[in-house]
């Protein structure tokens, strides 16, 4: 079955539109078929975003970024920021693209991960990340990307508490990033995991 973290969506396209509110700015995203949560806003993406405080400057990352709501929230929260909008999914990395160019929000960068410098360290992080790719592989996207957060920054990770948000708290606080639950509702969690001291 074709899935969300594939990077070529086999599925046919089919856009669709979401009208969000973001800071009482209205914005209408293009999704599609073949990305995470086409069609709608993913109950734990909106439970991310009502939290989400950017730092006001420097490099940050959507993780997974999907068609590319959280980009959008975080460059009209951070105008002085730039967002790397990151998926493995190309079909939403060019809708990404394209929502923040309609949006005039020129401070986006969607693209896949291996175009992201290896130079660049994030003063935050946020992620739905994709539990359902399996636990191995989770770690690893995590550990990749975590160890990319610059010393004292963040990461913001929604999972419900039904897909492992607990367990997934303290593995995260045994590797050395450490771990606290920042707020719940809904049965979603909202993880804040630190930099690790030595990576």
């Amino acid at each position: 079955m074709p899935h969300y973290f594939d990077s070529s969506p086999t599925v046919p396209s089919r856009p669709s539109t979401v009208d969000v509110v973001v800071d009482g700015r209205a914005f209408a995203l293009t999704t599609d078929r073949g990305v995470f949560a086409a069609g709608a806003v993913d109950a734990g993406t909106r439970v991310l975003l009502d939290a989400m405080r950017p730092p006001p400057t420097g490099d940050l990352l959507d993780l997974g970024c999907g068609y590319g709501l959280i980009s959008v929230a975080l460059a009209v929260r951070a105008p002085s920021a730039l967002v790397w909008a990151v998926d493995v999914n190309e079909r939403a990395v060019a809708l990404t693209a394209a929502n923040a160019a309609s949006a005039g929000l020129a401070n986006v960068r969607a693209v896949t991960p291996d175009a992201v410098p290896c130079g660049v360290h994030f003063a935050g992080l946020w992620s739905n990340p994709p539990i359902r790719i399996g636990k191995a592989a989770l770690h690893a996207l995590l550990t990749t990307w975590l160890d990319r957060l610059a010393p004292g920054a963040a990461a913001s990770l929604v999972v419900h508490k039904n897909l492992g948000a607990d367990s997934l708290a303290r593995w995260l606080s045994e590797q050395g990033w450490p771990t606290t639950k920042e707020s719940s509702r809904q049965g979603y969690r909202i993880l804040q995991a630190l930099a690790r001291s030595d990576p």
